[in-house]
């Protein structure tokens, strides 16, 4: 398993997770499409939010970030939110 975690904070990046909430059935139909795709979690932090998915793969969560990136673009480029910190790496533990 792989898995990666986009970071978003500053000007911008509360309006992208609410934007995210207000459309989680589009997202997750988005990210769900995605080949070896797993699970995808968005929480709220003190500065904005945080995006993680998990693919059986690197492949997959590089198909993610693109996937992400392109929706952000397309759909909530008003809110200003910048480039997401993004850290990726293979899994140790996965609970659920």
């Amino acid at each position: 398993m792989y898995a990666v975690l986009r970071q978003y904070s500053g000007i911008g990046a509360s309006a992208l997770i609410n934007m995210i909430e207000e459309r989680k059935a589009e997202v997750e139909k988005l990210l769900r499409a995605v080949e070896g795709f797993e699970s995808y979690t968005c929480a709220r932090s003190d500065d904005g939010g945080f995006t993680m998915t998990v693919c059986q793969d690197k492949a997959g969560t590089d198909e993610s970030l693109r996937v992400a990136k392109e929706w952000i673009s397309k759909n909530c480029g008003s809110t200003g939110v910048g480039a997401p910190l993004v850290s990726e790496g293979p899994t140790v533990i996965q609970a659920s």
